[in-house]
């Protein structure tokens, strides 16, 4: 599977009609700063993507991530409270994102069940569990190493002023490659994109389809976890609606980048240009003022059009009639 293929070039073209079209629309959208923190509007929602792509390409998926999210920051903030370390706490946050996925993954390989309705019953009970012991209350007085994490950039590493790329567009950008190389130039990855064409034939041949997707989704899990620990020390504050409605986004960023929902195919790199197109709207709706209502909608919308239009792409496809 190519990495980078004609939709990715799409993408890529769409992500520069946006950002220029907003930057000639609106005074200051292409300045460095706003730049820098437009990227707070992807990044922790392209860790949660690049989990769900791989996911999806194996032809399941998780509604649980925003929950777990959730969770995961809530067990931070209860290990905050009894006195421990900045290591500690993110330790206690990815311990509780990799036990959340062990437990979709025990639930789909191990019961049979189909991903999307276990996850769905995952989500409810992860963020239930989230606003049962928070209620209304919020866990605050975060120490300023993590919000470091959050909030820093390079600047504040190297001492020069003009770095102002923010650390968790980083990390984002890491892992991007990371995952990246792992799915398109090694026999993993091939793997993947088998389990997903054809997970009975893939076991035949003799991979090990259920581990596959086990560890895909503990690695969902860990993602969460990160974009938990980040989220957090950006905000200050433990909430249990936290990142509430993050699912969505994520599913839109793998589908817009061209994944495939039914499975077998996309790239780490569509669901890249995707992330930081959608990022990059949303953004630049921000700074016109529009609802969060309407920003839902258009997200609804892209994830529809983002399903529908390479159906109409494909030769001889035709739209069946109910």
């Amino acid at each position: 599977m190519s990495a980078f293929g004609p939709w990715e070039r799409v993408l890529l073209l769409l992500v520069v009609a946006v950002y220029a079209g907003f930057g000639l629309g609106i005074e200051g959208f292409l300045s460095p700063y706003a730049l820098a923190d437009s990227t707070t509007n992807f990044s922790e929602k392209g860790l949660l993507a690049l989990a769900m792509a791989l996911l999806v390409i194996a032809g399941e998926i998780d509604l649980s991530v925003a929950a777990t999210m959730a969770l995961a920051s809530l067990v931070m903030g209860l290990v905050q409270q009894q006195g421990a370390s900045v290591p500690a706490m993110m330790a206690a946050a990815i311990a509780t994102g990799a036990a959340c996925g062990a437990l979709n993954g025990w639930l789909v390989t191990r019961l049979g069940l189909p991903s999307i309705v276990v996850t769905i019953g995952t989500l409810s009970l992860y963020r239930g569990l989230a606003m049962v012991v928070l209620g209304d209350q919020a866990i605050t007085g975060y120490p300023e190493a993590l919000s470091f994490l959050g909030n820093g950039t390079l600047a504040d590493l190297t001492g020069i002023d003009s770095l102002i790329v923010p650390i968790e567009f980083l990390i984002w950008v890491v892992a991007a490659l990371g995952v990246g190389v792992w799915l398109h130039a090694t026999i993993y990855g091939r793997r993947l994109y088998a389990i997903g064409l054809n997970p009975v034939a893939s076991r035949f041949s003799g991979i090990a389809v259920q581990r596959y997707r086990m560890g895909l989704f503990v690695f969902a899990g860990l993602m969460a976890a990160l974009a938990a620990v980040l989220l957090t020390g950006r905000i200050g504050s433990t909430r249990p609606n936290l990142a509430m409605g993050w699912e969505l986004d994520a599913v839109t960023m793998v589908i817009l980048g061209g994944v495939a929902i039914e499975g077998g195919r996309g790239s780490i790199a569509g669901t890249v240009l995707a992330a930081v197109l959608l990022g990059g709207f949303t953004f630049a709706l921000g700074m016109l003022n529009v609802s969060g209502i309407v920003m839902s909608m258009v997200i609804g919308a892209l994830l529809i059009g983002a399903m529908v239009l390479p159906r109409l792409r494909r030769p001889g496809q035709r739209l069946q009639a109910a």
